[in-house]
């Protein structure tokens, strides 16, 4: 039997520094993880250069069925409380957009800076562990695993969500919060592609690897952002944050002229050069090849500009101001960035991040109804979450 003081279930971005966080306090710590290589999230987020948090992270930018829940952890641990740990380590770092803080070099830099912290503070890690029964003690709790049994007096499940099953996700956390009498909100795929129905797709897969600015809404919210056509649908940060908003059967308005007037700029073109065909005109603001699909997909015609009368332009720039498009779904868990909903936050205390019916067992990171808007929410979310359960685990 291996007694420690702490066992971390899951070795990402919340279970890690947690750990480091918990071992500098003279605790005893080990993190367990099934994986045979940790921290694969964290190395191919942003684009292997993790977006590690954001400069305007704050409990707006997060969903849960109890949105103040989020607060106390990210007041108490900021990004910018992040971000100087980032800077004591000397790692390079640039804003990319809104407030969106990735490194200079690559995301493995963040992944070395929490195992040297890990390694610094002295807890250590056990990869290729599987556990297969945990059982509460009157002092703390039980695990049997593939690698012996362990003891330990605080319990913390660190294990994620759905998202990327190729990386080893699974509903281990939300298994445990069951076992022991917490309830699990219901889970879906958030920050993912939307797919799409046949009529539009057998259109609009031709524009695959075009992007367009646009402003994309849904349930009274709003991103203005790219969006990207593929060959499965619709991608791009617009989509990706809406998506978390959107839920099956709705339809998503897309604004494709979002800083403009595009009736304003259709009737000073027709002034200026009413023989111009309308595909000309909107090819000063568009790609050509979106233009040339866009125009019979939305029902326009293609004539000259003095031939449009009355409501007629207002109707057209009313098509790209307000494109109405009903997904047919979103392409699931194996590309979704995070995942909506797991542990009620009712059940956690929201300073501690502990079980309040549970004496010992925390629960931190995206296992938690708690997720974050794309740009470097959800890895804020995580050291926040992990910084508080580190204090007191």
């Amino acid at each position: 039997m291996i007694n420690k003081d702490v066992i971390v279930v899951g070795a990402g971005a919340a279970g890690l520094f947690c750990a480091a966080e918990a071992a500098k306090r003279g605790r005893s710590v080990t993190v367990l993880d099934h994986a045979k290589r940790i921290g694969g999230k964290i190395l191919m987020s942003g684009g292997g250069r993790c977006n590690f948090t954001n400069m305007y992270a704050s409990a707006e930018n997060f969903l849960s069925d109890n949105p103040h829940f989020c607060k106390s952890a990210l007041s108490r641990y900021t990004q910018w409380d992040f971000v100087g740990l980032v800077s004591e380590y000397g790692i390079a770092y640039h804003e990319k957009t809104l407030g969106q803080l990735f490194c200079d070099n690559s995301a493995k830099d963040i992944l070395n800076m929490l195992l040297k912290e890990c390694d610094k503070a002295g807890a250590t890690i056990t990869t290729q562990c599987e556990i297969t029964a945990i059982t509460k003690r009157d002092d703390g709790f039980e695990l049997e695993t593939s690698k012996g049994s362990y003891q330990c007096e605080s319990l913390v499940i660190a294990t994620g969500g759905l998202s990327m099953p190729k990386l080893g996700a699974s509903p281990f956390g939300y298994k445990v919060a069951e076992q022991f009498g917490l309830s699990v909100k219901p889970t879906r795929a958030g920050l993912v592609p939307f797919t799409l129905h046949e009529q539009d797709k057998s259109v609009l897969a031709d524009l695959s690897g075009i992007s367009l600015d646009a402003r994309a809404s849904c349930n009274d919210t709003n991103f203005n952002e790219n969006i990207l056509f593929t060959h499965r649908g619709l991608s791009g940060p617009a989509v990706l944050q809406i998506s978390s908003f959107w839920h099956p059967g709705q339809a998503v308005e897309f604004d494709l002229f979002p800083h403009g007037d595009l009736h304003q700029e259709l009737t000073s073109a027709q002034v200026q050069s009413p023989d111009s065909q309308l595909a000309t005109v909107l090819a000063k603001h568009y790609p050509k090849r979106y233009v040339q699909t866009a125009l019979p997909y939305l029902g326009l015609e293609n004539k000259p500009l003095k031939q449009y009368q009355g409501k007629q332009l207002q109707q057209v720039a009313d098509a790209f101001h307000q494109w109405q498009l009903k997904p047919n779904g979103t392409e699931g868990y194996r590309t979704a960035e995070v995942t909506l909903g797991g542990v009620d936050t009712n059940q956690l205390s929201s300073k501690t991040m502990m079980a309040k019916d549970v004496e010992g067992l925390y629960f931190i990171g995206e296992v938690v109804d708690v997720t974050g808007w794309l740009g470097g929410y959800n890895f804020q979310w995580a050291w926040s979450s992990g910084w508080v359960a580190g204090q007191e685990a």
